[in-house]
């Protein structure tokens, strides 16, 4: 939504600047699960967009809070692994198997490769809780849409019959801490985004209001052929200030 593959959104940080000029409470909210917090907030920074550290909400964090204190087998990019503090990271004997992201580069195909998910389906047939960042099927990139993580979730599922807790996007529970965080009220609170299903679906599920913005992942034909209906589509995030001063 703000950008893709590290090339800005036109306009993007213009927009947020303004929001935040205008006085809104901002949670930039995201299934990233490949680069730690941190690291996340210097490249938005790096393309102009301003945020404290605090604003920007990441599954990592949301595992760490929810698997805390337990021995877990973590299929994650290596990155992310200084944000996963407060869990074991174990081998085998696994209280929980978790799930993480793709990116770019060729780590995923040593992440995910046939015995580290042979392993992860022992632990799971063993009695292993099953945990996953997100379920995403597929990301955009500068080179077009490439597989995610949510293959390997249901590939797992199916082999093993257990269901996999999605800790981020559209997890009621990551919107409520998005909320929280916020102390606002679902129904005067915006999700702006470029998700159709993650995002709007999820967000409209939690009561929230939400505008689709035609860049990033939108699709023309996934909007036509779908059920979810956003309250506003606009062309990007560029606009949603002008629009959200005039909206009733």
């Amino acid at each position: 939504m703000l950008h893709v593959s590290g090339q800005a959104i036109p306009g993007a940080a213009e927009a947020v600047a303004r929001l935040h000029g205008d006085g809104h409470a901002l949670r930039f909210v995201t299934n990233n699960s490949t680069r730690p917090r941190a690291k996340l907030v210097d490249e938005l920074r790096a393309l102009g967009i301003e945020l404290d550290e605090d604003e920007l909400q990441t599954t990592p964090r949301a595992a760490a809070r929810e698997l805390a204190g337990k021995r877990v087998l973590a299929l994650v990019m290596a990155a992310i692994v200084p944000d996963l503090e407060g869990m074991e990271l174990v081998g085998h004997d696994a209280d929980a198997v978790l799930l993480g992201g793709c990116d770019e580069t060729t780590e995923p195909n040593q992440v995910f490769s046939y015995m580290n998910l042979a392993g992860a389906f022992a632990e799971l047939m063993s009695g292993a809780d099953f945990y996953c960042l997100h379920r995403n099927r597929w990301w955009q990139t500068s080179r077009g849409p490439m597989l995610d993580a949510g293959a390997f979730v249901a590939g797992l599922e199916y082999a093993t019959g257990v269901e996999a807790t999605v800790l981020g996007k559209p997890s009621p529970s990551y919107f409520a801490a998005a909320l929280d965080a916020l102390a606002a009220e679902p129904e005067l609170t915006w999700m702006v985004t470029d998700d159709l299903e993650s995002d709007v679906r999820g967000a409209q599920v939690f009561g929230m209001r939400t505008a689709l913005v035609r860049t990033g992942k939108f699709r023309p034909d996934a909007l036509e052929g779908s059920d979810v209906v956003p309250e506003v589509v606009l062309s990007s995030v560029a606009q949603f200030p002008d629009w959200l001063e005039r909206a009733p």
